[in-house]
């Protein structure tokens, strides 16, 4: 009676497999000793006996298909177990050896003769083939179906892991379009009204370009590299605004390094620009802080976008095209239930978005 595992490219590292084959060792002991304990009730049987008889004869044939079907054997790929025909001779065979060596074992234990226990009464051949033919086809079944099952939820999960980075990349695919066509559609009215402003926001502009071509062969990166995406943007936006655009970054060096999707911000501090500063005579400031909340288990990673503006309310309805409701997109395909997004006033004016991402171990 056997498990199988994954195929190399899902299954676990060695100790994985080791720790595998103990397990299923295990769970063989602890079927024979059930088996013993129905053989020791219902036959009027020794306990010590029937244990041992049912061990014996249990772990050798588990061993046999176990090793068998690894070093002898080509394995499906999908189940660990070997295909068709080869399969099921597999288990005949194990079956024989191990009632053979198994019986062998419980008469070496008990001083009888072949098939002979306690109580001077000769076992019935049929009956014990039965028995051990119905437990071992029980018990490789049982293996086998496990191991299935484990190896169609890995695929599982593995397909949910990939569609996510595949939506991933099509919402940055989306963004990245509609801030790219809103930057041009400025540019080309500064290059008539103020050529020196057009060239510094076209330098920004391929910075920009250049971090975003780096950024997009990955899901993920880092907090850092996010807030340098961040001030770039900013500064073409600042091109465009003139004083009326104002903007504070601050990420402790701590959070540095903490993993977040491309793009994560930036619809944040589009929609504070468009509905906040825009319709503000005066402007105002963009503020994006990193910070934590929380310790231990408990501890989540606070990305804070707020501005100075004239709030949400006063703008009028946020439309969610390319922001809010991609950032959330984002946040449920990455995160699942544990990341937030809220927006609330900002005390002294202006809107705060706040992000709540679970820490990363």
């Amino acid at each position: 009676m056997t498990a199988n595992r994954s195929p190399g490219t899902i299954a676990g590292p060695a100790g994985s497999a080791f720790h595998g084959f103990l397990g299923r060792g295990l769970t063989t002991a602890a079927f024979c000793c059930l088996v013993a304990a129905a053989l020791s009730i219902a036959g009027g049987r020794r306990w010590d006996i029937a244990l041992v008889y049912s061990e014996a004869i249990g772990l050798v044939t588990w061993l046999v298909i176990d090793l068998g079907r690894r070093a002898l054997l080509r394995p499906d790929p999908q189940t660990y177990w070997p295909h068709g025909l080869r399969g099921v001779l597999l288990v005949v065979f194990a079956i024989g050896l191990g009632f053979l060596v198994g019986t062998m074992i419980g008469d070496a234990y008990c001083g009888c003769t072949t098939f002979e226990w306690s109580g001077g009464g000769r076992h019935d051949l049929a009956q014990a083939l039965v028995i051990t033919i119905a437990a071992g086809a029980a018990g490789s079944w049982f293996f086998y179906s496990r191991g299935k099952d484990r190896y169609l939820q890995a695929r599982v999960a593995l397909a949910r892991r990939d569609a996510a980075e595949a939506r991933l990349k099509l919402l940055e695919a989306q963004l990245e379009p509609h801030m790219l066509f809103n930057t041009l559609a400025n540019l080309r009215a500064l290059i008539a009204a103020d050529p020196p402003r057009a060239q510094h926001m076209l330098d920004h502009l391929i910075a920009y370009l250049r971090a975003t071509l780096g950024a997009s062969r990955a899901t993920m990166h880092p907090l850092a590299d996010e807030f340098e995406r961040l001030r770039d943007y900013l500064e073409l936006m600042a091109v465009r605004m003139g004083p009326r655009l104002r903007f504070e970054l601050d990420l402790p060096d701590a959070l540095r390094a903490v993993p977040v999707p491309p793009l994560l911000l930036q619809p944040l501090v589009e929609n504070s620009i468009r509905h906040g500063l825009e319709p503000a005579v005066a402007g105002g400031t963009v503020s994006v802080r990193a910070g934590t909340r929380g310790d231990g288990a408990q501890r989540v990673v606070l990305l804070e976008v707020d501005d100075s503006g004239v709030g949400a309310r006063a703008a009028g309805p946020i439309e969610p095209g390319f922001g809010l409701a991609q950032v959330r997109e984002r946040l449920g395909s990455v995160y699942g239930a544990g990341a937030t997004l809220s927006i609330s006033p900002r005390p002294g004016g202006g809107t705060r978005c706040t992000i709540a991402l679970p820490r990363q171990p």
